[in-house]
């Protein structure tokens, strides 16, 4: 009897592994959608981005903001089988705003829909594209309002402010001088769009009934300490449309991102 009992309950587990398993099948999945949240968290090296607070940089330099924000584009996650999920496109263009983060300073993205996947990595566009600029503003659909309303086009022309640093700075002749960085494409003559691909640490799992979150960190010291050194004192305190100045901010901000670490919920 007991031989029987089990045997009985190695078969029950075996049935039990294998429903498991069938449901994450490729065919259990098939028209299943879920959340995916990316949630931004901006600081400064090691250290949480505070307005006001004053950061050091390279060369004896600092910096304080009061402004922070960048657009986000294009998100796109991989799965495990190579297979990409490109969220629509009307709706792929967000503005990442340090003001609207909450208590923690951190920003969620959500991205609803999300096909049914084992994901590995994502990509996103820091700025807007030139194939979407070419749209003109109706192809930008309620983005160019909302962009409008967060101060990330320019007033003098059209095209967006990728990203958007206000404050000021000290180096060690001056102190507290305005600092503005409102970096963005010119046209189509001047291309400052950039993408950057990150690989989870561990597999984001999107289902039906789950919420993962993927925390990225935005390390804004980057955007002057990146793959080339910006300082303000060599004109990087108004960097605005030169077209030397603004592909070297737009390949530090290329660098910045990373994934701290996945939740799956």
């Amino acid at each position: 009897m007991k031989t029987l009992k089990f045997t009985f309950a190695l078969l029950l587990c075996a049935t039990i592994f294998a429903c498991s398993s069938d449901d994450d099948s490729a065919e259990a999945l098939i028209g299943q959608t879920g959340p995916l949240t990316l949630k931004f968290d901006n600081g400064v090296g090691d250290q949480d981005f505070i307005f006001g607070t004053t950061y050091n940089k390279s060369n004896n330099e600092s910096f304080q903001l009061t402004n922070l924000k960048y657009i986000i584009s294009n998100v796109r996650v991989k799965d495990s089988n190579g297979n990409t999920f490109m969220y629509p496109v009307e709706d792929n263009a967000f503005i990442i705003s340090e003001a609207n983060g909450n208590n923690a300073g951190e920003i969620y993205l959500t991205l609803d829909n999300v096909t049914a996947a084992n994901y590995t990595e994502v990509t996103f566009g820091v700025g807007i594209d030139q194939e979407r600029f070419a749209l003109g503003a109706e192809g930008q659909g309620d983005f160019l309002d909302e962009a409008s309303d967060e101060g990330m086009m320019w007033s003098w022309a059209s095209g967006y402010k990728f990203i958007r640093l206000d404050g000021t700075f000290s180096t060690t002749s001056v102190t507290n001088e305005p600092l503005n960085v409102h970096m963005g494409s010119v046209g189509s003559s001047l291309d400052n769009y950039r993408e950057v691909t990150l690989t989870f640490p561990n597999t984001v799992i999107v289902r039906q009934d789950t919420s993962p979150e993927v925390h990225i960190k935005a390390d804004i010291a980057k955007v002057f300490d990146g793959a080339t050194t910006a300082n303000f004192a060599d004109g990087y305190d108004q960097v605005h449309v030169d077209e030397v100045e603004t592909p070297i901010i737009a390949n530090n901000i290329n660098g910045m991102f990373s994934v701290h670490h996945v939740h799956n919920d």
